[in-house]
């Protein structure tokens, strides 16, 4: 088996809250706590949770945007936190991002052919020629007209934009692309074509994703694996289709619950979840999700379990299924 393209190893990043040069910490928001995993090449990996789990951390962590507090990120087997200048910007031009919103992250001043060819330019030395010829083939591999090169970017549709943040991504033949929430402020309908491109781009290119997003819908239709994320933890890990048919954590399951049945006739099984997400500047003791669980024991709020393999490829933190340790 090849290695990893990339490896995650108890990634952790903590946020000050006061001052740090004044030496007035008052706390510490763990935004990202102790999380492993690994995406091989081609593959995409789902990660999914609510608003402020921690998800967007952990992309800037990979994207090199922010320093981690404690752990690795490994990628093509190297410590990204040890890379520097040039090294440095190969792994930038190798791991790319797609926003959730393209039209913030399009300079309205420039016209596409000048969005898409700089990270070109930036990484290779090529003629203006061959400049133009790859911002063709781009766009034609996003399903739009190499013509469209001279337009700017309010003068396409949010489908559309989305097609050339995707196109621009690939512009310096990346490896990884870093998806984050990249069909929610999207129509319904639109977002089905973009997954379906994203599909085909990847089975053509083998380029490999993190998909981040709270659709699960979006997440388990897209990635080989999914990451379930709580408040800076992950709670369960498997594979899509064994996730989407067998759920295990009771966040897990209260997250299928909430989202809509796959035929109108299923039945849905109702999970209330009680309370409000806790703060992570003071999250709870032991299990971070007991407060809210249904199914709550003494010893979850006393000490935190393990991330366990329950069956091959399947991990679940809870105490629900330590026996299976």
């Amino acid at each position: 088996m090849s290695e990893p393209l990339l490896e995650v190893r108890d990634l952790k990043k903590h946020f000050p809250v006061g001052s740090l040069l004044l030496g007035k910490v008052r706390g510490w928001v763990k935004a990202v706590d102790g999380i492993s995993f690994t995406i091989n090449a081609g593959e995409t990996l789902g990660l999914v949770g609510e608003s402020g789990c921690g998800k967007t951390t952990t992309s800037k962590l990979i994207l090199a945007a922010e320093e981690p507090t404690a752990g690795v990120i490994e990628f093509e087997g190297r410590n990204i936190v040890d890379l520097t200048d040039k090294d440095l910007m190969d792994y930038r031009r190798k791991v790319q991002v797609v926003f959730q919103d393209p039209y913030s992250s399009l300079s309205p001043r420039m016209r596409i052919g000048e969005i898409i060819g700089e990270p070109i330019q930036t990484h290779e030395r090529v003629s203006q020629g061959e400049v133009r010829t790859r911002v063709g083939e781009l766009l034609e591999l996003v399903g739009l007209r190499p013509d469209m090169a001279r337009l700017f970017p309010h003068e396409f549709s949010g489908g559309q934009r989305q097609r050339l943040a995707i196109a621009r991504a690939l512009s310096t033949n990346a490896r990884l692309i870093v998806l984050d929430e990249p069909v929610s402020a999207l129509d319904v309908s639109i977002r089905a074509h973009i997954i379906g491109l994203l599909e085909e781009i990847q089975a053509r290119l083998g380029v490999s994703y993190l998909f981040i997003a709270h659709d699960l819908a979006a997440i388990a239709h897209i990635s080989q694996q999914i990451a379930v994320m709580y408040l800076g933890k992950l709670v369960e890990v498997a594979e899509s289709l064994e996730l989407c048919a067998n759920p295990l954590h009771p966040y897990t399951k209260a997250l299928f619950a909430a989202s809509l049945p796959s035929h109108p006739d299923e039945e849905k099984k109702e999970i209330v979840l009680s309370g409000e997400v806790p703060s992570a500047l003071n999250p709870p003791s032991g299990c971070r999700f007991h407060p809210r669980c249904p199914f709550v024991m003494p010893r979850c709020s006393e000490r935190e379990p393990d991330l366990i393999e329950v069956s091959p490829g399947h991990r679940v933190s809870c105490y629900l299924y330590e026996s299976s340790r």
